[in-house]
């Protein structure tokens, strides 16, 4: 696949990644490392080593990831691999270049700590996860073993691993350690998953106008939006009716309500949520 550098797109997605990577070096740094509390996945590895050894926690990743990313580079989409490799590297330097602001904050409550740690990760990985970023890590073995057992479910390969990583914590650095980590990864991923939503947000909207062929048209012109005319028959007067179909960012909503009332004030719109939206104008695949 031809990678274009200058595409806008791209520019886009690797600025919120640049972002989001230090946001999460912020919760990191001024929350769970205060705190001597773990993260998921390589970060969590990575926290170990500065715990044990004095060796920050950015150096630490950079090096476990580097094998990752041969092996990446050799197995898996080219596209995944230089998005990986952006959030890497974002997060990993932001790290570095953050750490100063670990010891900032005098608080001594540890679960203030891994609740807040726990909140601004969630917000950062979330900005990544919105434009198809990674911080590489086990999101890169997670890709490689689906890529050789596709049956595997990533979810619990990945649940298992940051089980390992806290029994680790509980085991070296004891068990309330343990605890407050486990709150900290369950609220960054009600967090991240929330964010991620909120970006991809869309409505599924059904319209039941006699203007269908005016009101198409100004939606496709207007909103850029595809319409499809699903075909239905009154159950009371049986006469067949065009009803129009079409989803739109909730971004787009209050335009397309205006935009019908403006064509048929008698118009009956039915607006439902949907769950997850592929294709041309919405989320495309990495």
């Amino acid at each position: 696949m031809d990678i274009k550098f200058l595409n806008k797109n791209y520019l886009i997605d690797f600025l919120f990644i640049i972002l989001g990577s230090f946001i999460g070096s912020i919760g990191v740094n001024m929350f769970l490392i205060h705190a001597r509390l773990l993260s998921g996945g390589v970060t969590g590895l990575a926290l170990i080593f500065q715990y044990l050894f004095k060796i920050q926690a950015g150096y630490v990743i950079l090096l476990l990831n580097f094998p990752l990313f041969i092996l990446s580079i050799i197995k898996l989409d080219k596209k995944f691999t230089l998005y990986s490799l952006v959030g890497t590297l974002a997060f990993s330097l932001s790290l570095i270049l953050t750490h100063p602001i670990s010891n900032i904050l005098n608080i001594n409550d540890n679960l203030l700590l891994c609740l807040y740690g726990g909140v601004v990760n969630g917000i950062g990985f979330g900005l990544v996860f919105v434009h198809r970023g990674s911080t590489g890590g086990f999101d890169i073995v997670s890709m490689l073993i689906r890529k050789k057992y596709s049956n595997l479910n990533i979810g619990k390969i990945s649940f298992g691993i940051n089980l390992i990583i806290v029994s680790i914590s509980a085991f070296i650095f004891g068990l309330p350690s343990a605890l407050y980590t486990l709150i900290a990864m369950y609220i960054t991923s009600f967090v991240l998953d929330n964010v991620v939503k909120g970006f991809n947000q869309s409505k599924a909207v059904f319209i039941i106008t006699k203007k269908e062929e005016i009101l198409s048209e100004l939606i496709m012109v207007k909103l850029h939006r595809g319409v499809t005319y699903l075909y239905g028959e009154g159950a009371y007067n049986k006469d067949t009716k065009k009803i129009l179909y079409c989803i739109v960012p909730l971004s787009q909503l209050p335009e397309l309500k205006n935009l019908v009332t403006s064509v048929d004030e008698k118009a009956f719109i039915s607006i439902s949520d949907t769950s997850e939206i592929h294709g041309k104008g919405f989320k495309p695949s990495l």
